[in-house]
């Protein structure tokens, strides 16, 4: 029999944690229920204010609710599900196996990659059928996922690598509730406090979502300031995951 290869590990692991994943109702809630929720509640019901020159609440809300559903998988979800699997001493056990670390690493990253891939299109469907019409434009968007992914993946990595698992439970959310808020998502940044909203623009939600929202929309120019931070995070946040990760 011949012993499996080092790819068909990895790919055995990813269908693994993808299986895992969807059969988690915390983790689809996160993912996907409550992006849709925010979308369609928003969408429908006309409460929150509207940056100048946008009619519809939708189209404001879709490129928003697109950078929140990368939050959702690749900070809450990655960050609880690892720092809880490092707490119960999983990690420690799969590090002593022929999978190896580096293999469950690629798996874990391919597994936020489907399992965000489907969330993605539920959302833009979703606010496709509510009245949303991207630009052309949108299809730089894979470049703008990827850089949100590393960036929030590295900040969840960062604490399940160093705190507990209900610390990193706790952490986790915590913080996906204030991007949420600060995050330009649901809220528009010019409608917050001066000082908060100028410290709000140096965190990674409220640049995906100026970044998301600008390659999504036509006539809309890419904020060289909103880039620039998201690119700070996107190599800072894996970066400081690496160097503070501790396996058990």
């Amino acid at each position: 029999m011949t012993a499996p290869t080092g790819t068909t590990m990895v790919v055995a692991q990813a269908r693994t944690e993808i299986v895992l994943a969807l059969r988690n109702g915390e983790q689809v809630l996160v993912s996907l229920g409550i992006p849709l929720l925010v979308l369609v509640f928003f969408s429908t019901v006309e409460v929150l204010p509207l940056p100048e020159g946008v009619d519809q609440p939708v189209d404001f809300l879709a490129p928003g609710v697109l950078a929140l559903t990368i939050m959702s998988t690749a900070m809450v979800s990655l960050g609880i599900g690892t720092g809880f699997e490092r707490s119960y001493g999983v990690l420690k056990r799969l590090g002593a196996t022929p999978l190896g670390r580096p293999r469950w690493v690629a798996a874990k990253i391919l597994m936020v990659l489907a399992v965000q891939a489907l969330a993605l299109i539920a959302v833009g469907l979703a606010a496709i059928v509510l009245g949303w019409r991207p630009d052309a434009g949108v299809v730089a968007l894979p470049v703008v996922v990827v850089a949100g992914t590393a960036a929030f993946a590295g900040i969840g990595l960062a604490m399940a690598g160093t705190l507990r698992g209900p610390a990193t439970l706790a952490a986790a959310n915590g913080l996906y509730l204030v991007l949420l808020l600060v995050g330009g998502m649901v809220i528009p940044l010019d409608s917050l406090p001066g000082g908060v909203e100028a410290v709000a623009r140096l965190l990674p939600a409220a640049a995906l979502s100026e970044v998301t929202g600008a390659v999504s929309t036509a006539g809309t120019t890419v904020p060289v300031g909103a880039a620039v931070v998201l690119a700070v995070w996107a190599l800072g946040a894996p970066a400081l995951a690496a160097a503070t990760f501790r396996w058990e």
